[in-house]
């Protein structure tokens, strides 16, 4: 993807001073942990600029007892396939406990907590709503206050930047662990941001400290960072994976393939059914910003279609700033309804009349509108004032300055 590598060293000759949240931390404010029990949630992106782990830091670091280790989806060291029931188990490097928090339980229990007088989160988002670690954040935030623990946020970039806030706000009738409050799709906000508006705005009230980076600005992608990228989830690969997932995560919620199962996840998108070179060529007579279509085929090894050889698109991103992901994956979607409405299809509706795909977008009037032949610029139009009123809300929690 061009366009995300394109101003690699825009900053990095004058990012020396650049520190995320956990190297802020051990530097100017181990004093928040000395003396007391430490629980740690995190994954594999819990690392600091040499990529060392933050248990590691923790567990070797002789002014800081760390007792407890707890796992979102995936896992703390990041094994778990989407959606994998991931148990209690010691960690073999450390001796520790781990404790799932993607379950039996997302929320830590009181006997979770029996070992702990601080939680410290540290793990990297992905800037879009339905991705979960931000809820497995807010409920272990619950979880903290109902237990008079103090919960500690140490901040990292959202990989999108923090400039753009894009898509429908989530209808609370709607609400699941891919989302839980009613923020838009594509935020724009960093984890320690989040955690302030979820603390105050849904009245979590937890007795909350956000660590935050230094020297990140909120115009900065991933890549204009000194950092490297880990992968925050098995289908999260690279920054490209992460540019494009806002929009077309979208597909997991209807009958075609969102690239699961192959070494572009999210990026390619197709079934058996499409042809590739119409698809390709009446989304890229569209003319999006900052996006190029390539009609591609491939084969998923897992998932939907696994197995079978499946035709459609390739994204590529030319310009990451012009880019619209939500627009984006709307387009995508309607393109195959329009073009394909005989095999196309939206996933079931549940017992409640909800499709998976209405929990992604957070509410049942885009599936409706697709449906129905509207435009995408008139479901933007119909979505414009509650993400204006979120905007407004937005404003009073962000720390870093353009």
């Amino acid at each position: 993807m061009s366009g995300v590598s394109a101003d690699n060293g825009k900053h990095k000759g004058q990012l020396k001073k650049f520190q995320l949240g956990v190297e802020v931390l051990l530097d100017e404010q181990k004093n928040l942990l000395e003396g007391k029990r430490v629980g740690l949630i995190t994954n594999p992106t819990g690392v600091d600029q040499e990529l060392t782990s933050i248990v590691d830091l923790f567990h070797n670091d002789p002014d800081i007892n760390l007792t407890a280790l707890y796992g979102p989806e995936h896992g703390v060291r990041g094994s778990a396939q989407a959606g994998d029931y991931v148990d209690y188990y010691i960690d073999e490097n450390t001796g520790l406990p781990v404790y799932s928090l993607y379950g039996q339980t997302r929320k830590p229990t009181p006997e979770m907590l029996e070992n702990v007088d601080v939680l410290v989160f540290d793990i990297q988002d992905v800037g879009t709503r339905f991705y979960t670690y931000i809820y497995t954040m807010a409920y272990a935030m619950e979880a903290a206050q109902e237990n008079d623990i103090p919960f500690i946020v140490l901040d990292r970039p959202n990989p999108l930047s923090g400039a753009k806030v894009e898509g429908p706000v989530l209808d609370s009738k709607y609400a699941s662990f891919i989302g839980k409050y009613p923020i838009p799709l594509r935020h724009g906000m960093t984890v320690g941001e989040l955690a302030k508006l979820f603390n105050t705005e849904f009245n979590i009230g937890a007795d909350l400290t956000v660590v935050e980076m230094s020297e990140w600005k909120r115009d900065m992608y991933y890549d204009e960072t000194p950092l490297e990228f880990v992968m925050p989830s098995p289908n999260m690969p690279t920054l490209d994976t992460a540019m494009v997932y806002p929009g077309a995560a979208l597909i997991e919620g209807t009958n075609i393939s969102e690239g699961r199962g192959t070494t572009r996840p999210f990026e390619l998108i197709g079934a058996p059914f499409i042809n590739s070179t119409e698809l390709a060529t009446t989304l890229s007579e569209l003319d999006l910003p900052g996006v190029l279509f390539r009609a591609a085929s491939f084969t998923p090894a897992f998932s939907k279609h696994r197995g079978t050889l499946s035709h459609g698109i390739q994204i590529h991103v030319t310009d990451k700033n012009a880019y619209l992901p939500i627009e984006t994956g709307l387009h995508i979607v309607k393109a195959i309804h329009d073009l394909y409405p005989e095999d196309f299809a939206f996933r079931p509706e549940n017992s409640s009349g909800i499709s998976f795909f209405d929990n992604l977008i957070g509410n049942s009037w885009v599936r409706e509108a697709i449906k129905n032949g509207e435009s995408v610029e008139s479901m933007k139009v119909q979505w414009q004032k509650d993400l204006n009123k979120f905007k407004e809300i937005r404003e009073k929690y962000l720390l870093y300055k353009k």
